[in-house]
């Protein structure tokens, strides 16, 4: 049998490519707001035929799946993007809020993932090396320039800011966020050589 060429491994044409982000971004946005959006409505407001949309996602679970592995990725490149254009603990603390923003997003998600997939234990391992890179990736930065205390892990991070997969994504999430990761920053910087 012969592989589709449109496939998650192979490099996809541009005009392709951007079919399926805008798919992905449209699905992002009605998975979030209902976990039974049909399917036919996403391709509609994704300005893809329904050819289009089922030769990118053959079913609601492939979809469902692939909007979570989209996110997940988005996070992951602000980290080297925000390096780029920012002091390693400014970049740091911003890349925290875009965290913020995918843990409640992914709060949005869970209704669909949940019809979507029989077990959530895939899930983490999708979400765990992107992310533990974009953290190894900061924290490196950060040690290097002085900013934050020496020796701190992606595990180490990850465990500090476990709060905010708490906090309620229909409630002030944005300012108790803040607060939480104001804190976890504080920590990081204390005992920091450069201070």
């Amino acid at each position: 049998m012969r592989e589709r060429k449109d496939t998650p491994h192979a490099p996809l044409r541009s005009d392709a490519q951007r079919n399926r982000e805008r798919i992905l971004e449209v699905a992002l946005a009605e998975l979030t707001r209902s976990a039974c959006a049909p399917l036919s409505t996403i391709a509609r407001k994704a300005g893809v035929g329904q050819g289009t949309f089922y030769r990118n996602f053959p079913s609601r679970e492939a979809l469902v799946l692939e909007v979570y592995r989209y996110e997940v990725q988005q996070v992951a490149d602000a980290a080297a993007q925000l390096l780029r254009s920012r002091p390693p603990d400014r970049a740091l603390r911003e890349w925290m809020d875009r965290l913020a923003r995918y843990a409640m997003t992914k709060a949005g998600l869970a209704d669909a993932l949940h019809k979507a997939t029989s077990g959530h234990g895939s899930l983490v391992t999708v979400a765990r090396g992107p992310l533990t890179s974009a953290v190894g990736l900061l924290l490196t930065a950060n040690e290097e320039a002085g900013t934050i205390r020496p020796g701190v892990t992606p595990d180490d991070f990850m465990l500090a800011i476990a709060g905010l997969w708490q906090i309620d994504p229909h409630g002030d999430w944005q300012s108790r966020a803040g607060r939480l990761l104001d804190l976890v920053m504080d920590g990081l910087r204390a005992g920091a050589p450069g201070r």
